[in-house]
């Protein structure tokens, strides 16, 4: 009996070392071919993607290059089963200054395109991006104090339309030369527009290669208030931002 006993506790062992390894390999596949879970730690998307945001990003929509790969193991180099990001798409890459730090801004400059922001005016190729003012964004710190940031609408060239935060018109990235997009290659910048580091600063993010895309962020699937962990389930009732789950980017 004993024996009989021992060998089902064996089998039993090994059904479950299986199946464990068996769903570890089928959320391998899924990260790295299908979907991929991201977290927005800086406000340099807002009020488009917020602190405290998780979203699902899409590995396929740009095709697969090393980056899409665990520790950028890709058997092949280049990009396979690729399609060019497009105007207005939020992505995320590599910054091409480590090729390692994942990096979320949205896709304005295509290659061979002119930018250029004069007075907080964007221009792609000499013609100014269509920019309408509406509503303040309400923000509020930790303390409760609130600032007002003047909100706008704006409409590229393609027709994406996205709201961008613009608190000064004469900030440092506000007037900014003309850049150049080379071939290969895409110019960033954030919807938070003077508080993101991006394309417009050459030395730290510059053009991004068409490789160092990672994917197309596609759903808000969570999102925690900024500060607040979202590992603490008991705090969820307060601390979940309800009504931003499930919204399509």
């Amino acid at each position: 009996m004993s024996q009989s006993k021992d060998k089902e506790q064996e089998g039993g062992v090994y059904e479950t070392i299986k199946v464990i390894a068996q769903a570890l390999l089928l959320a391998l596949v899924v990260r790295t071919f299908l979907f991929q879970p991201f977290f927005i730690p800086s406000g340099s998307m807002k009020d488009t993607l917020l602190i405290g945001d998780y979203l699902f990003v899409s590995k396929y929509s740009y095709g697969y290059s090393k980056y899409s790969f665990p520790f950028g193991l890709a058997p092949f180099a280049g990009r396979v089963w690729g399609d060019a990001p497009e105007r207005g798409d939020i992505a995320v890459f590599k910054l091409p200054k480590d090729n390692a730090t994942d990096y979320i801004k949205r896709v304005i400059g295509l290659p061979g395109d002119e930018i250029q922001v004069t007075k907080s005016v964007l221009y792609i190729n000499g013609e100014a991006v269509e920019r309408k003012r509406i509503d303040d964004y309400i923000e509020k710190d930790a303390y409760g104090n609130i600032r007002k940031v003047p909100r706008y609408v704006e409409t590229l060239p393609n027709g994406v339309s996205y709201q961008t935060l613009d608190l000064t018109n004469s900030g440092p990235l506000d007037n900014t030369p003309v850049y150049r997009v080379p071939a290969d290659r895409f110019f960033m910048m954030g919807d938070n527009r003077d508080n993101s580091q991006d394309s417009r600063v050459l030395s730290e993010v510059g053009y991004v290669p068409y490789e160092n895309f990672v994917g197309r962020a596609e759903i808000i699937f969570f999102s925690v208030e900024e500060g607040q962990a979202a590992w603490m389930f008991w705090k969820w009732p307060w601390s979940v931002r309800w009504d931003r789950l499930g919204d399509v980017l």
